[in-house]
């Protein structure tokens, strides 16, 4: 330890008056025992407390705890923060054991790693991953990532949330991820028990969106199809590049896209199957002969999609030149997505702002304009909950154009004077 010098009533006049030397020294409070100013020969000052733990006596070895620098901290402040840690010693704990293991707590960069290996990574499918990683390593890592998990306020963590608040989704998002990363943190002893500074945090109302294709733009991606795969679908050239004046003739620009892209744009209109559905099936999970789709795991698990008439016509005419319906460019692995074709579709046709996804929905709209029941829909479109359908219930307007009828007549009579009251004669009782 550092050269002891004689005791001193530790105070601002005291400490300003401490002068550095060419050695390490340390004055000691001539009230408090165990309270003292540690001065370095660079002139740095700080306060630290020094203590017997466990019974103490003369054969327990010393411990030293850092109160803080000088400037940061108060004579005054700094001698309340040693009667508390000489108070617990005297009581039995150990005040500077306990201040080792909190520092040596993890991070929330270690508690979010560890979630993600030892979790998410086993537990959840892939595109649960992905979304997982991209909330943690966009956001949560970036603003507490070097903070101690178990000591994070949830004012932090609220205030991260408010900062997102043009996009509620994510700053939701956000949210469930934390929970659900402390909550697992807390069962395997990264934070305390029942620590989740996520909780009680009020989401954003999240305004869902809908957006489904009426006949007239059906009738218009539908022959944007037939020309993609047909002519080929025209294009121009970018005219702020200096290449653009070798573009070829306009009646030369077109590209086509294959029968396959155009076929799995088609079967997620007419099966309303989720895109990786259609882009990762496997010959071994069609039967062709039954009308289905046997898919060994989706979203919500084990699934059958039943297969239409058109939606089976378009399998048969595939060729089987790969184990997937839909190939890639590696014959052996599937199409990784449909954005480029889709979005080339979807300008020609004219569809505004209209998502892949929006076919899904767009099969299951007209399922719900037909009358068939969300049930039947349900069932059609995979849904393990019935709320999640209960999304397209104000489309099922038969029910409610049968009731507006009935009540629209009712009252249009009575305008008229035709509504008259049916009068029944009442039988005579013999006695």
């Amino acid at each position: 330890m550092s050269n002891e010098r004689a005791s001193i009533k530790i105070n601002k006049r005291t400490v300003d008056a401490a002068l550095p030397t060419a050695a390490r020294y340390v004055l000691w409070d001539v009230d408090l025992k165990g309270f003292g100013l540690r001065v370095e020969p660079s002139g740095v000052k700080s306060f630290i407390a020094r203590y017997r733990p466990g019974a103490g006596g003369r054969t327990a070895p010393k411990r030293f705890v850092s109160l803080g620098r000088y400037g940061a901290l108060t004579p005054d402040d700094a001698r309340r923060l040693a009667r508390e840690i000489l108070g617990a010693a005297a009581n039995g704990q150990d005040p500077a054991d306990a201040i080792v293991k909190e520092r040596a707590a993890a991070s929330v960069t270690e508690l979010a790693n560890a979630f993600v290996a030892e979790h998410v990574k086993k537990k959840r499918k892939s595109k649960t991953i992905e979304s997982y990683e991209h909330v943690i390593n966009a956001y949560l890592v970036p603003a507490f990532g070097t903070r101690k998990a178990n000591a994070l306020p949830r004012a932090d963590l609220s205030r991260l949330h408010g900062k997102l608040s043009d996009k509620p989704a994510i700053a939701n998002r956000l949210v469930a991820v934390a929970s659900s990363m402390f909550s697992w943190g807390s069962q395997h002893g990264y934070v305390p028990e029942g620590f989740n500074p996520a909780a009680r945090i009020e989401k954003y109302k999240e305004i869902q969106r809908e957006r489904f294709l009426s006949t007239d733009e059906l009738e218009r991606m539908g022959e944007a199809l037939r020309e993609a795969e047909t002519i080929g679908l025209p294009w121009e050239p970018d005219q702020s590049k200096a290449k653009a004046k070798h573009a070829p003739k306009a009646e030369n620009r077109r590209v086509k896209i294959s029968g396959e892209v155009v076929a799995a744009i088609r079967l997620l209109l007419l099966t309303g199957a989720r895109l990786r559905e259609i882009l990762h099936l496997r010959w071994t999970y069609v039967d062709l002969e039954r009308g289905l789709l046997l898919l060994p795991e989706s979203k919500t698990g084990r699934k059958t999609i039943i297969l239409n008439a058109p939606a089976l016509l378009i399998i048969e005419g595939l060729n089987r030149t790969s184990p997937f319906v839909i190939p890639g460019d590696d014959p052996e692995k599937p199409r990784s997505d449909l954005k480029r074709p889709w979005a080339a579709v979807s300008a020609r046709a004219g569809l505004t702002g209209v998502r892949l996804h929006d076919l899904r929905h767009t099969h299951a709209s007209f399922g719900a304009g037909s009358g068939m029941g969300l049930p039947i829909i349900g069932k059609l479109l995979g849904h393990s909950q019935a709320a999640t359908t209960a999304r397209y219930a104000h489309l099922d307007a038969d029910p409610l154009r049968r009731a507006s009828n009935k009540i629209g007549g009712a009252l249009s009579a009575a305008l008229e004077g035709k509504l008259k009251a049916e009068v029944l004669p009442i039988k005579k009782i013999r006695p």
